[in-house]
């Protein structure tokens, strides 16, 4: 059996990369919706960016090492467990609450954007942001609007979505669709158009829009399921669509009526 080449290694590894980053994001905004806890709007962050940084590490050279390093702990931080009391002997790290974790983590990512270089630097200004709405909202938002014109353009991508969650969550829905529907419009993979797409439907609806929101869902199904034609070259269905496809059948049972058959050849992604 042939060799596979670097690049062609490399292209897919991208693109599993890209797959599971995909379907980690998908359920960000279920996982936030009613909740007001602020650092909510990290921890699929945390999770999608590990992935990347993950990502990184397999390309870095060994100049970037120890930033890379520097950023893991930051990260493993920044999700620790949040717990009155903690275990007996237990050597994990844990914090009694939100704001403890978030000041924490807020020193190590101030410590890596001081000591290191990009990305990692862009990343770990990221994960400042996503802290200081804890800490500091006002302070927070201000940051993380502009990372959103960040050269790093899944910094970018993140931190538009996670503004875009914080405005829902303060009832600015006009600013939070207006995000959506950037995000919708550019080709990421970190959000992807679906997951864009579901959010803005999200807020249409609680605008009042129900009609807009079931044209969105609507589309966003019928478009991965007539792509999914079931055979093995064919895109299994994300999450996204899923999601898009119970929310469209609770908000206009008629409509989603006349959506093309699921396929059932194949298992969905997880």
């Amino acid at each position: 059996m042939a060799q596979i080449s670097r690049k062609r290694a490399r292209e897919l590894r991208d693109k599993d990369f890209r797959k599971q980053m995909s379907d980690r994001l998908d359920h960000l905004g279920d996982s936030l919706e009613g909740k007001g806890r602020t650092i909510l709007y990290g921890i699929a962050a945390l999770i999608a960016l590990a992935a990347l940084i993950g990502f990184y590490n397999l390309w870095s050279t060994r100049r970037a090492e120890a930033a890379n390093r520097a950023l893991g702990r930051a990260i493993q931080t920044s999700s620790a467990e949040i717990t009155p009391s903690p275990s007996p002997g237990s050597t994990e790290t844990t914090f009694p609450n939100e704001r403890a974790r978030a000041e924490a983590s807020a020193r190590e990512f101030q410590t890596v954007i001081n000591e290191h270089g990009d990305p990692q630097r862009e990343i770990a200004r990221y994960f400042l942001a996503v802290n200081n709405l804890v800490l500091d909202r006002a302070r927070g938002l201000t940051e993380l609007e502009a990372l959103t014109r960040s050269g790093n353009a899944e910094v970018a991508a993140m931190s538009k979505f996670a503004l875009a969650q914080a405005k829902e969550a303060d009832n600015q829905l006009d600013a939070a669709a207006n995000l959506y529907r950037e995000l919708a419009s550019q080709s990421n993979p970190v959000i992807p158009p679906d997951t864009a797409n579901v959010r803005l439907a999200a807020v249409l609806e609680k605008q009042g829009n129900r009609q807009e929101a079931a044209n969105i869902l609507f589309r966003v199904v019928e478009t991965a399921r007539r792509a999914a034609s079931g055979d093995a070259q064919s895109p299994a269905l994300t999450s996204a669509a899923r999601d898009a496809a119970q929310r469209l059948q609770t908000l206009d049972p008629a409509r989603y009526a006349q959506l093309p058959p699921e396929p059932s050849a194949r298992n969905p992604l997880l």
